[in-house]
């Protein structure tokens, strides 16, 4: 199983690298409710030390499906296809995915997806707590005169 890479870690960051993409099915992990061994994903975390999101990416064979439905009781999710093309389900819609498709279901969508491309799918999947977000983008910062550091590495 492979090991995520440490980049560098301080106060107020964690970094890591998790490697190309088409390295993803060397990560493996087993479900923690139904235990059964898990190959693509990756959670990213515990890796990260985050505290208000839970990030994975995860593959999906050619011509497979994720074995099962499911809901959350109080996290929504965000789907973003990175490579390959299927079909997504929420309750009784189901609709045709591909790169660049992203897909935001609320906690009680009982969601599933499918890859009925000839490529591994590559998704990944943003998790976080329904109606946490109070402040986003702009209205949630401040610009700061920092100067560069990379400037001296380039």
């Amino acid at each position: 199983m492979k090991k995520m890479e440490n980049l560098s870690e301080n106060t107020n960051y964690s970094a890591v690298n998790m490697g190309n993409l088409d390295t993803l099915m060397d990560y493996s992990l087993i479900h923690p409710v139904n235990k059964k061994l898990i190959e693509g994903k990756v959670f990213l975390k515990d890796a990260t030390k985050a505290t208000g999101t839970q990030i994975s990416f995860n593959s999906l064979p050619p011509h497979s499906e994720q074995p099962y439905f499911h809901i959350h009781w109080k996290n929504e999710e965000t789907y973003i296809i990175l490579k390959g093309a299927g079909y997504f389900q929420v309750d009784e819609d189901c609709f045709p995915i591909e790169e660049g498709s992203v897909i935001r279901v609320a906690p009680p969508g009982k969601r599933g997806i499918c890859n009925s491309s000839d490529e591994t799918m590559i998704y990944m999947v943003i998790q976080s707590k329904k109606d946490s977000l109070e402040e986003h983008t702009t209205a949630d910062g401040e610009r700061l005169p920092v100067e560069p550091k990379w400037k001296e590495l380039l």
